[in-house]
């Protein structure tokens, strides 16, 4: 008796499985896909309106009212309507008191007013409790299922038991919550959809910047040049030869940009004598971007390779080939092979594809999905070791291809280098540069800086000192 009651009662639902209600303060687009969502995942949805006529485009299971009598039918109300109608608040100010309110709302630019607007609701009605949520998620993403957008839901706000029930919802909607903590980072939660790739602002600025340079810079060596002291129309190669210059130069130049913050990292330190002294503002920002400058670099050096596959086929190649071919067929004579240059040939190519291949290992690994996969360790060799290992193959593969003209006036036209030459300055200073911070003599207190050690331990001591004795 008492265990076929117990089957019978394991199987009965229980009380404790039904959702409860959830009110939503507006009807537009994200106020109807929320409530879809949460419908879906079985949560009474309630709508708290101006209009309570019947709607098609209102979820076929949902309940109209006005917004007292939809605010009273739920502890939980989500506010998805615009700062700027906010107002009407005040007057139902008594029947949200003790409730939690979710503020959904963005702004149409960054900090466009003192406060957020969570912080503003928060002084509209002072007994309720406010919570910033699901304004990083778009109406879209809520009627695609999630599936092809980001999960994730920052949360904020000052009661924890209210945050707690807004974060289990997010959960039940299959989505996953990040706990921000207080109603403070809610300018912060409202700024983050409004930012522009942040991140890629200064590696897009910084490539657009040397592509416009490189382009000036090879447009006056190689067409405006020729035409005035050798009248020879070179024009059409600002179709494919230069920007088959440009790409692998800026690939180059960038991704030893990637690694140059790393080491000027370490001369700092070295020179302090400790790890425990913010770096300068602009070392702080290139040093958060190097996966974004690696990214570009790699897009640069994909082009190199499309530009290089292509120029079998060009018209001025073919041109050219033929033209010796003819010349040689009516001086009846053969050039025979030149071994050194066939070495230096094949070493080029040679040095370019391994170093294309490690470029592209390097951004594989950079990308969240993998980098998620393997440990600290796994990711610093494949990022460290073996990106200098490919920066060393593309500086290589740069000096093999025109180490013999380095000498040669000719090819300094107007008195200016060709420009791969100019692309070697930054990635051999690097490289040099790291080639001496890993003699015992400099990596081994290095080494003991970024594990704690101080030259001058009393400045630290002296600058806690001073910062608690502040903040008294």
């Amino acid at each position: 008796m008492n265990k076929n009651s117990s089957n019978i009662m394991a199987l009965s639902p229980t009380a404790s499985n039904k959702r409860e209600t959830v009110c939503i303060f507006g009807t537009g687009d994200f106020g109807r896909a929320l409530g879809h969502k949460m419908i879906q995942s079985g949560y009474p949805v309630v709508y708290g309106s101006r209009s309570t006529q019947a709607s098609s485009l209102i979820p076929k299971d949902a309940e109209v009212l006005s917004h007292a009598e939809a605010a009273q039918k739920a502890a939980i109300i989500i506010i998805a309507i615009q700062r700027q109608h906010y107002n009407f608040l005040t007057s139902l100010a008594e029947i949200l008191h003790g409730k939690v309110l979710v503020d959904i709302s963005n702004n149409v630019k960054l900090n466009q007013y003192p406060e957020s607007n969570a912080e503003y609701l928060a002084q509209l009605v002072p007994g309720a409790k406010v919570v910033k949520a699901f304004n990083t998620v778009s109406a879209w993403a809520l009627q695609s299922g999630t599936l092809d957008a980001s999960r994730q839901v920052f949360v904020c706000g000052d009661d924890m038991e209210a945050k707690q029930m807004v974060m289990d919802i997010v959960r039940a909607l299959g989505l996953t919550p990040l706990d921000q903590g207080s109603l403070l980072a809610a300018q912060e939660i409202e700024n983050y959809p409004l930012q522009l790739f942040p991140m890629w602002k200064f590696p897009i600025l910084l490539s657009f910047g040397l592509v416009a340079f490189f382009f000036f810079y090879c447009l006056i060596r190689d067409i405006i040049y020729p035409y005035v002291y050798e009248n020879k129309d070179f024009s059409f190669f600002i179709a494919i030869s230069i920007p088959n210059r440009i790409c692998p130069i800026l690939a180059l130049i960038l991704l030893a940009l990637v690694y140059l913050p790393g080491v000027l990292a370490a001369i700092i330190q070295l020179y302090r004598g400790t790890k425990y002294r913010r770096f300068p503002d602009w070392l702080d920002k290139w040093m958060l971007c190097r996966k974004q400058l690696g990214l570009v670099a790699l897009a640069f050096a994909s082009l190199h390779v499309l530009y290089t596959l292509i120029i079998p086929i060009r018209s001025f190649v073919r041109w050219r080939i033929s033209s010796n071919t003819v010349s040689q067929a009516l001086s009846n004579k053969t050039e025979p092979l030149n071994i050194p240059n066939a070495w230096l040939s094949d070493s080029y190519l040679a040095l370019g594809i391994l170093g294309f291949f490690l470029f592209v290992l390097l951004g594989i690994t950079s990308l969240p999905s993998v980098s998620n996969n393997v440990n600290w360790r796994e990711f610093r060799f494949v990022q460290s070791k073996l990106g200098y290992l490919t920066l060393i193959l593309c500086t290589a593969h740069t000096l093999v291809y025109g180490g013999k003209w380095f000498l040669s006036p000719s090819s300094y036209r107007w008195y200016l280098p060709s420009a791969y030459m100019l692309s070697l300055i930054v990635p051999c200073i690097v490289l040099v540069v790291k080639f001496v911070l890993i003699f015992p003599c400099l990596d081994k207190p290095l080494t003991q800086i970024r594990q704690g050690w101080e030259r001058n331990p009393q400045y630290s001591e002296q600058s806690n000192y001073i910062i608690n004795k502040s903040a008294v």
